[in-house]
């Protein structure tokens, strides 16, 4: 697949802003995107039909579209409903990303809301996932790649959350899985991504270290105070 091809051993920004940000707007996150693009991001990925379609006008490198919600226990949903993708179709991304854990949304699992889908849409899916067992099924169900974005922000998953990336889920579907694996999560240092594609990932997604100053700057914050108790 070509946007697949295009992003192999690089570097995809994930450009969102949500909430009370300052670039919640399409304008504010294509500035993220083309920031990005020009410190060499190969792919964007990004969240909501508006500015995923303000985004996908004005670049040229392949955009990941998705559509965030949640799940009535307040845990993350990405594009889980069909209504979602087919809305998504309309801003014309290269890949829209999907919710590929195994929760329920209108009466599917993630991996058979994948197959169906797959059924109903000529069109290429990143299924994000949680666990080795999601990915393993939303290989089986169709997915064009699986990313580990959703490691530790599931009810299952959330207790296990460390706090870097999840090396050890990705190292496992890398030597299971058919088809790429994008490694997402928690990868805030360029050491982390370095060790990611290592570990034989197709390609890593950074977002809150590249686009959220406002939590980049509280880990500085933190760390000063911490070093300010020492005197």
């Amino acid at each position: 697949m070509l946007i697949l091809d295009k992003l192999r051993y690089k570097l995809i920004v994930s450009a969102q802003a949500e909430d009370d940000s300052p670039f919640n707007s399409p304008q504010g996150v294509l500035g993220f995107a083309l920031s990005a693009i020009a410190g060499g991001a190969a792919g964007i990925r990004s969240e909501g039909f508006e500015k995923t379609l303000h985004i996908k006008k004005n670049v040229e490198v392949p955009v990941i579209g998705l559509l965030k919600s949640r799940f009535d226990d307040g845990f993350v949903r990405i594009t889980g409903t069909f209504s979602d993708f087919e809305k998504m179709m309309d801003t014309r991304c290269d890949m829209i990303a999907v919710d590929g854990t195994y929760r329920v949304r209108e009466g599917f699992t993630g991996p058979d809301f994948i197959r169906e889908i797959k059924n109903r849409f000529d069109y290429p899916v990143m299924a994000d996932i949680s666990t080795f067992e999601d990915g393993i099924a939303c290989i089986e169900a169709g997915a064009d790649c699986i990313s580990t974005t959703l490691s530790g922000y599931t009810p299952e998953t959330s207790v296990q959350k460390v706090k870097g990336p999840d090396f050890e889920l990705a190292k496992k579907l890398v030597m299971s899985a058919k088809i790429p694996v994008i490694a997402e999560g928690r990868i805030n240092t360029p050491s982390d991504a370095a060790q990611m594609i290592r570990n034989g990932v197709w390609a890593v997604v950074v977002g809150t270290a590249i686009t959220r100053p406002h939590v980049i700057t509280s880990w500085f914050n933190s760390a000063i105070t911490e070093a300010a108790k020492e005197y």
